[in-house]
């Protein structure tokens, strides 16, 4: 009687692993990790992420819209693990000081602004929430619209103005986050 009960907790382990692997590996691929990353003047800036795609889907708006990423409320800035920032040396983020090393990014989206949290706690699965007490600082980026909605959900660094920026776009937002080395 034992043997049998041993032989099907068994069994029901390996029936739940297979599962929690296909499933983990279904949605990497429905949203693939991706990078970027640009070394300008010294400075290496690193962005990894994961890109989950609209689909058809309402992506920002409010939570009678069925918006998938409600005004107000927290996104991972990306999907699966939360997304992570590595700079090099000591730079200013969207104005703010912001020392070296290797941060979690996620956003609150709003209609006009995105409030851009940076954390130092890294290495969590993004679809909860961060310790907020580990923030670094919240800063306000505005929302500029693209010419054409991005179907799949693109982070992109290119130099700028003595530094860098990031850009985040998804659906019909695009923000800009200048990054500059002190």
């Amino acid at each position: 009687m034992l043997k049998k009960i041993l032989i099907g907790v068994g069994i029901l382990a390996l029936l739940l692993a297979v599962a929690f692997i296909y499933l983990n590996n279904r949605n990497r691929s429905m949203s693939p990790p991706d990078t970027a990353h640009l070394d300008v003047n010294g400075l290496h800036v690193e962005i990894s992420y994961s890109r989950p795609s609209v689909r058809g889907r309402v992506i920002f708006g409010s939570e009678d819209e069925g918006a998938l990423q409600p005004y107000g409320s927290y996104w991972r800035l990306g999907a699966n693990e939360a997304t992570t920032i590595t700079v090099s040396q000591d730079v200013t983020f969207n104005g703010m000081p912001l020392k070296a090393g290797s941060y979690s990014l996620y956003a609150i989206p709003g209609a006009d602004s995105f409030q851009i949290g940076v954390n130092t706690e890294t290495g969590q699965w993004g679809a909860w929430e961060p310790d907020f007490s580990k923030n670094v600082f919240v800063t306000e980026v505005p929302v500029t619209r693209p010419v054409v909605p991005v179907e799949q959900f693109t982070t992109r660094i290119e130099e700028g103005s003595g530094g860098a920026v990031v850009y985040f776009e998804w659906s019909n937002v695009q923000l800009m986050i200048p990054v500059v080395p002190n």
